[in-house]
């Protein structure tokens, strides 16, 4: 199958509507000059603008998890995350929505007063089960969905950040819309470099499978770590772009040549802001009220500034951030 015949499939995938899309695209001149001058071409693309349930990039993903013919006879949704999950966050809305029952299996303990999404997943209904650890949540998505399924309801499973073949699609999407707007714009730069956080994999995965249905060679896509090692990231964007294809019939070579992770901006770990991200979330708020995340966007905006600083972008490039939301993140 062409690439043109798989982005029509993809266009007539069934999807549950959720999102305000397109998400804007615009010029950050003051952050430009900021960090590098007047000449530097840098633009923000504001996913975190999706509008559903405080938006963000899963929003795009969990079109695609929760298309309609899913959810025949579905009763309840299961899924994970971390305390203050964007992704558990955007389930128990949809369910909320949908007139569904929620569980969220949630690594460390009951908060004595919930923040944040902590206090979202709350809000929208959902039922939290904590586990000690996060390498604890997977067993216990298995065994909610067992217990839910013999007591007569009917679960559907959405893995941890819908970060699936299925999935990935939003982002084969996003990839279309973002080139679209770009090639709308007056300025010919020899590479486009696009900046987003990176975990689970799913959003990553799924620019890597549209840059390549596109055929956009000369597109770099920077991951940026905000947990695992550099190798892991790519590794599993990999895989889960090559399933994406695999479901669109698609054969055809992934551009992996195109897409670089860096893990220098993890620091202690998961969830634990650095110097780095700190100094990123206030410049981008100061220059130009951007609100980032302490978990994921002030990494990934700290990944962009180091890479502007030590000049391993130039004014020949055209560089977009790509703002995936986690506003709640903040507010704890």
């Amino acid at each position: 199958m062409s690439s043109s015949t798989a982005l029509i499939r993809l266009s007539e995938w069934p999807r549950l509507q959720l999102a305000n899309l397109p998400t804007p695209i615009r010029p950050l001149p003051r952050l430009a000059e900021a960090l590098g001058g007047p000449t530097l071409d840098l633009l923000v693309k504001l996913d975190s603008e999706t509008g559903f349930a405080l938006g963000g990039n899963k929003v795009r993903k969990l079109e695609f998890e929760l298309a309609p013919d899913r959810l025949e006879g579905v009763t309840c949704l299961i899924t994970a995350g971390g305390p203050q999950s964007n992704h558990c966050r955007v389930t128990a809305a949809a369910a909320a929505q949908l007139g569904l029952r929620c569980v969220l299996i949630v690594n460390g303990s009951e908060p004595e007063t919930p923040t944040g999404n902590a206090l979202l997943h709350r809000l929208f209904g959902a039922e939290i089960v904590t586990v000690p650890e996060r390498q604890d949540r997977i067993a216990h998505l298995e065994s909610t969905a067992v217990r839910i399924g013999t007591e007569g309801g009917h679960p559907l499973v959405i893995p941890i950040g819908a970060s699936t073949g299925l999935g990935s699609l939003g982002y084969v999407v996003a990839s279309v819309e973002l080139f679209n707007q770009l090639d709308t714009l007056e300025s010919s730069p020899e590479r486009t470099v696009v900046f987003v956080a990176s975990s689970s994999c799913g959003t990553l995965a799924g620019l890597l499978l549209g840059i390549s249905l596109l055929e956009r060679d000369d597109v770099l896509l920077v991951g940026v770590s905000a947990d695992m090692s550099s190798i892991e990231i790519e590794e599993r964007a990999t895989q889960i772009a090559r399933e994406g294809a695999d479901l669109l019939g698609w054969g055809g070579n992934l551009l992996t040549e195109n897409i670089m992770v860096t893990d220098d901006q993890v620091g202690g770990g998961y969830g634990l802001s650095t110097l780095a991200s700190d100094e990123a979330l206030h410049i981008f708020a100061l220059n130009e009220a951007l609100v980032l995340d302490p978990t994921y966007t002030a990494k990934a905006a700290a990944g962009l500034i180091s890479w502007i600083r030590t000049g391993m972008v130039s004014e020949r490039d055209r560089v977009v951030f790509l703002h995936t939301g986690g506003h709640p993140g903040l507010l704890t």
